[in-house]
């Protein structure tokens, strides 16, 4: 049998009155990071927006300093929109994805909470429930990630599969190396997920991309497999990145991997190559891949 058998849902099937019955007294917050997604994430707040007041007691957007109509687009939907910036605003922000998620336990209050993309396509209504199923409902799970296909959108054209490359070519392949008890998780690197707030704030935060498979791992060595489900959310849609910016990504994931396992890395900076005027030129670019320390450890109250 599998590692992961017994806490991987194929089919999530559980109701939304089902799991307000099993969530009794505990809350949950959904979060969405935001950074220039106008034209998504409204839709992604209104997939959500029925649940609030019944499964959700919190739904906020996180804004990472966008210069388009985010937030407003965010607060006319329906969420609370909260800025980058107003949170811990002792700790001068940094850049990237993992400080957002970082601050976003200090901006909420829930005892579970759920993380969402808000550059999803169609988003499924049926995500959260799903995500909340396990840590609802089976005992000892503190991360739950969600799976799915992913379309790989080309310029007008859509091929049934293809997204995930770094997945695929990075992640996969790494954990299977250095971390085979990972191997089975199908999406290690993907977005939608759910955890408690004891494993969050009890755990440091990768910057950037890292962030992801920093909490995975994260989860595996304090919890063991046990404490890691996943279930099936059927088709993810989102905007696809250039190879440029897949590289930075993968820069920051195998930083946070390597971190994760102890091995030494020689150097922060990833050299690209662009062509211009007919000639091949290095770009240069220092990919950051230091902590935020658990949130837990800071001398003042989460929810503060």
């Amino acid at each position: 049998m599998s590692l992961l058998a017994d806490r991987t849902w194929q089919s999530p099937e559980w109701t939304v009155s089902q799991l307000v019955r099993a969530k009794g007294a505990r809350t949950v917050s959904v979060v969405l990071p935001a950074l220039d997604e106008e034209a998504t994430v409204g839709a992604v707040v209104a997939s959500v927006l029925p649940l609030l007041g019944t499964l959700v007691d919190e739904l906020v957007v996180i804004d990472s300093g966008s210069t388009d109509r985010t937030a407003e687009v965010a607060a006319a939907a329906g969420a609370r929109v909260v800025r980058r910036d107003e949170v811990l605003p002792e700790l001068p922000a940094r850049p990237g994805k993992g400080e957002v998620l970082w601050r976003a336990l200090a901006a909420t209050t829930g005892d579970l909470l759920v993380y969402l993309d808000s550059d999803l396509v169609d988003p499924d209504p049926a995500y959260v429930p799903a995500l909340l199923g396990p840590l609802l409902t089976a005992s000892g799970v503190h991360l739950v990630k969600g799976f799915y296909r992913r379309p790989l959108r080309v310029e007008s054209d859509e091929h049934g599969t293809g997204g995930g490359r770094v997945t695929e070519l990075l992640a996969r392949p790494v954990l299977a190396a250095l971390r085979p008890g990972l191997a089975e998780v199908i999406q290690p690197l993907g977005g939608e997920y759910a955890a408690t707030r004891a494993f969050l704030e009890s755990v440091p935060f990768a910057a950037g991309y890292g962030v992801e498979i920093g909490l995975l791992l994260d989860a595996h060595q304090r919890h063991g497999p046990d404490a890691i489900a996943q279930v099936n959310l059927g088709v993810r849609k989102h905007r696809n990145r250039s190879l440029q910016q897949l590289g930075v990504m993968a820069r920051q994931i195998l930083g946070t991997v390597f971190a994760r396992c102890d091995i030494p890395v020689a150097s922060s900076t990833l050299t690209q190559f662009v062509q211009v005027a007919g000639e091949w030129l290095p770009d240069e670019v220092t990919v950051e891949v230091s902590d935020r320390p658990p949130l837990r450890s800071l001398p003042r109250s989460p929810a503060q």
